[in-house]
């Protein structure tokens, strides 16, 4: 049994406690379960608050605690909370029940041959800012915020005993890595046991993969997508596939190791390929795997122009719209992808087209895909739409960011 005194190596952060009043419109927000507080919400504090001080909100009629949060001072989202409704003591146990509770939600997941999945999700498991992914025994965990130093300890142990890991390793944002330096922290610091090689062997659905966990995008690979790729896989058999914006080769390991007769991977990143060739010779399969290293939307024209066709097409392109003024220039790149690649699909085959931009509402994407097929004079039928897997539940509005659709196309 881990305890919270084998983790004196971590920084030591005194905090205090601030009474908090928020106007009208934020409480009543706060009161329906929202996580978050902004800066211009705050009307009153007791006192001047710093990153990881508790936030007691109290109902400005009443005076009865509404929630419990913590101070995010560098973010505009000033307050995070944790806990909402009747008083509670933020502490090593409040952290083992949250834990406790976001496991049971993954237990029907870990049933079905798999050994990587999203243990908190942030905001969607009351843990802002705070991601834990396991990949086989190695624990990843990425923060967004300096506000969780001081309680590393107490949720340390509560995360290594629940899953039975014997590596912990720690990501941090560009920005908190440039903080944390000073404290002795920094992007792939190893918190517990010891890492003897940073490409971790995992399986999904019994596909075998391997994620970088220090050097990888996010914790190392992108488990949101697991249901999909099982879902491509199960439609590529025979078929030819094109996997645009492979990554580490998601798609094309799955479809591969389904019996695709070829499959294409297409990135930018020459790294992110090797790792996608390598991955496909972890699982047995007979298709032919080839490689395209080159932007998306100058390649796609490329095999356009050649007249190349596939069975399968699938376009999972990274997050267009960082901020709200990127919306409407998210659309019109989607629907680009949209055109390009309904013309290099097969009599009868198959696209699908994936969005991770937050900003980005789910029915806009599914509008604009259609509304794109509709202006290449396609015929074609929906036949699914999905959002994250299992382990990405989504307890609030803006928690939702990932969505994808399958079209048939019969031109």
């Amino acid at each position: 049994m881990v305890e919270a005194s084998q983790f004196t190596h971590l920084p030591k952060i005194k905090t205090q406690r601030i009474a908090v009043k928020l106007n009208k419109t934020a409480q009543g927000l706060v009161k329906q379960g929202h996580p978050w507080v902004f800066s211009d919400s705050i009307v009153k504090e007791s006192h001047s608050p710093k990153s990881g001080d508790l936030a007691i909100i109290y109902d400005n009629h009443t005076n009865k605690l509404i929630a419990l949060g913590l101070y995010d001072i560098d973010s505009p989202i000033k307050i995070k909370v944790l806990h909402n409704g009747s008083p509670a003591t933020i502490n090593s146990s409040f952290f083992e029940s949250k834990i406790h509770t976001a496991y049971a939600k993954r237990l029907d997941l870990l049933e079905t041959n798999t050994n990587a999945y999203r243990l908190l999700f942030g905001e969607n498991d009351n843990m802002p800012s705070f991601i834990a992914d396991v990949y086989a025994n190695v624990l990843v965990i990425k923060l967004y915020s300096e506000m969780w130093l001081p309680y590393l300890s107490d949720i340390l142990p509560h995360l290594i005993n629940t899953t039975q890991v014997k590596t912990v390793v720690l990501r941090l944002s560009r920005k908190l890595d440039q903080l944390l330096t000073a404290k002795g922290l920094s992007d792939g610091s190893i918190l517990y046991g010891n890492l003897e090689n940073e490409e971790v062997h995992f399986f999904e659905h019994g596909i075998n993969f391997k994620a970088n966990v220090i050097k990888g995008h996010k914790t190392g690979y992108f488990l949101d997508h697991r249901y999909n790729r099982k879902r491509v896989g199960e439609l590529s058999k025979g078929k030819s596939v094109l996997d645009v914006f492979s990554y580490a080769g998601g798609f094309s390991v799955h479809a591969l190791a389904k019996g695709a007769k070829d499959v294409t991977s297409l990135d930018i990143s020459a790294q992110a390929l090797a790792v996608a060739k390598e991955n496909a010779t972890l699982n047995d399969h007979k298709g032919t795997h080839h490689i395209i290293e080159g932007d998306a939307f100058e390649k796609l024209q490329q095999l356009i122009q050649k007249n190349r066709k596939f069975d399968v097409v699938v376009i999972d392109p990274p997050s267009f719209a960082k901020k709200a003024t990127d919306v409407e220039k998210a659309l019109k790149k989607y629907a680009q992808l949209a055109k390009m690649g309904v013309q290099l699909v097969s009599k009868n085959g198959i696209l699908v087209l994936a969005s991770c931009s937050s900003r980005v509402e789910a029915q806009d994407f599914y509008a604009m895909a259609e509304k794109a097929l509709k202006q290449q004079s396609v015929t074609y039928k929906v036949i699914d739409r999905t959002a994250h897997d299992d382990d990405h539940p989504i307890a609030f509005a803006e928690g939702a960011y990932l969505k994808t659709i399958y079209f048939k196309i019969s031109q």
